[in-house]
């Protein structure tokens, strides 16, 4: 019996499917995993916090995937949603009053930064200015300090018993100079302590603006002043705009110094936030104050990118010109005594802290009356799991940085991913105490119940400095030619690979000069550590601040100075490997 043939015409494979399959490699299951891990870690407790601002209650989204009883109950939360709890905050309340005083904080930081910073921008860009690399170094000092410490190097010197109090009322003063536990010791620490942000964008303005204008000006017979003030500071607007728009955010988000220094009565947002859920567990309250602290960054970000890519300000003809520089004797002479002026204050502030932290005591005198270093062998024996943790926990975040800031340059650089840029640049706008109450929401329950985790804090400080590893890798990328990857992919290697053993060395230089840039920054973090740190994994910060709210603060002095010694270290090799020389 002869066998049936089957004459059926063969079956084809599916061709859509064949290239879905073909595009779903290693390298997108990547992206795709990336992309989920902004939209977990970042869009979605940003999204919950938005609709417990309106329920009042927590709302737990990831539950009600898995849990009907969770779901039930979300749905009837959010039936009762309103606006009751939005209109207590322009209801003229704490929450309104809170808002205000901090938007006239930062607009009045803002303001006063620049203005100081004028000259010295100017000193450093267009004269002779003596002393140029040593002033560059201290108005980079203050960067380095953690807000909160700079506040209690204010308090060693303005307060009630401090030595610059003790010296006014030795000269014949009444009082104190200023009260410390203000608003005026808050707006005086982050001017002398945020002004490095404003300064170096200022400079760098200066810098490349045509001098051809100026010289032009001169030529007509100006004098110098006015051409001066009529034709080099207008030259210099786009920067100097900029450079305000990012003072109001920094000031804007700042945790540090209003924690420790705003007195009763005096409504922060940022601090009023922080109570209401530390002490209250207020969602509501917490989460309205959440949204608008976002919402108010935001806009501020969004308009200094206006401002430096919406507008055309450019003078220069594509011929540059070597700017002559301002070699009056008066006028670099001034600059300077004004420049040192201004810097001396951060640096006594900090040399206050280093000296506090070698006092037996020091009270309403000039100097300690003694000197010791049982302080850093306190913190050396009963703190040294802290310190420990802070390095831990850097390690952490900056692993987790590197992975995911390597491939996201390459997917921006290589695949025109704007999305993807889009969420690696968010975190810039969410503040830090914004990011920690959105991640006690949504994290406290099942199925991923994190708080309280050091995981959850390292992805929370991650998260947060990511964009500064990114933009540092992203320029390495596009330095790096795609022939090379080719041929690695032509030799037989999948794109990945390509990506990790030829690729990734080459973009070890940014890489290098981002991972210490996020270290430093996270050792420092004070907003998320506060709010965040488990007691078993609480890092050095955690500890000074916790022993300045307990009145230790010879202990807080030596192990703020060890933050900042790590922390200085830290930020001299990455100026070295970045090769910065605005001076």
């Amino acid at each position: 019996m002869k066998p049936e043939l089957n004459t059926s015409p063969p079956v084809k494979p599916n061709k859509s499917r064949k290239k879905i399959f073909a595009k779903f490699d290693s390298l997108s299951l990547m992206k795709f995993l990336i992309g989920a891990f902004f939209f977990l870690f970042l869009i979605l407790p940003l999204l919950s916090i938005l609709i417990v601002s309106f329920t009042g209650q927590p709302v737990n989204i990831l539950g009600s995937l898995i849990n009907s009883d969770i779901l039930s109950t979300n749905i009837e939360r959010l039936s009762n949603a309103s606006l009751e709890h939005w209109a207590n905050l322009f209801g003229g309340g704490v929450y309104f009053s809170a808002l205000t005083n901090s938007l006239s904080l930062s607009l009045g930081v803002s303001l006063l930064v620049i203005l100081m910073c004028l000259p010295i921008a100017y000193g450093f860009a267009r004269t002779t200015m003596p002393l140029k690399k040593t002033f560059a170094a201290l108005c980079t000092m203050p960067i380095i300090v953690p807000t909160f410490i700079s506040a209690a190097g204010f308090i060693i010197m303005f307060g009630r018993t401090g030595w610059v109090t003790t010296l006014y009322q030795y000269l014949g003063g009444d009082g104190a100079l200023f009260p410390v536990y203000s608003m005026t010791g808050i707006v005086l620490v982050q001017i002398f302590f945020f002004f490095p942000f404003a300064l170096w964008p200022m400079v760098a303005a200066f810098k490349i603006s045509d001098i051809s204008l100026e010289e032009a000006s001169q030529n007509m017979g100006a004098r110098n002043w006015i051409t001066l003030l009529f034709i080099t500071f207008p030259l210099a607007i786009p920067g100097i705009i900029s450079s305000a728009l990012l003072i109001f955010t920094v000031s804007f988000s700042d945790f540090g110094t209003p924690i420790i220094l705003a007195p009763d009565g005096l409504n922060l947002i940022v601090v009023e936030a922080y109570r209401e859920i530390s002490g209250f567990f207020n969602w509501a309250g917490a989460s309205i104050l959440t949204v608008v602290m976002v919402v108010v960054a935001a806009i501020f970000f969004w308009l200094q990118r206006l401002v430096t890519k919406g507008k055309d300000y450019g003078t220069l003809s594509g011929k540059p010109k070597q700017a002559k520089l301002n070699d009056h004797k008066i006028v670099t002479t001034s600059l300077a005594v004004y420049t040192g002026i201004i810097v001396l204050v951060p640096l006594l502030a900090v040399l206050s802290v280093l000296m506090q932290s070698f006092a037996t005591t020091w009270g309403a005198d000039l100097l300690p009356r003694g000197f010791t270093i049982d302080h850093y062998r306190t913190i050396f024996t009963r703190s040294t799991d802290n310190i420990i943790n802070s390095i831990v926990l850097a390690g952490g975040a900056l692993v987790l940085s590197v992975i995911i800031a390597t491939f996201v340059s390459y997917f921006v650089v290589r695949e025109k991913a704007m999305k993807l840029d889009f969420l690696s640049s968010l975190p810039l706008i969410v503040p830090g105490i914004a990011l920690g109450i959105a991640y006690i929401q949504t994290f406290n329950t099942a199925p991923l119940q994190l708080t309280g985790t050091a995981f959850i804090l390292i992805v929370a400080y991650a998260i947060r400095r990511m964009p500064y590893m990114i933009r540092s890798t992203m320029g390495t990328m596009m330095a790096i030619k795609s022939d090379i990857e080719e041929a690695a992919v032509n030799l037989g290697a999948s794109k990945l690979l390509a990506i990790v053993t030829v690729v990734g060395p080459l973009m070890l230089p940014g890489i290098a000069a981002g991972s210490i840039l996020v270290f430093v920054t996270v050792i420092k973090e004070t907003s998320i550590t506060i709010l965040m740190a488990p007691s078993n994994w609480a890092p050095m910060s955690l500890v000074v601040f916790q022993n300045l709210l307990r009145g230790e603060i010879y202990t807080a002095s030596a192990m703020a100075i060890l933050i900042i010694v790590v922390v200085l270290v830290l930020q001299s090799i990455a100026n070295k490997l970045t090769k910065n020389s605005l001076y």
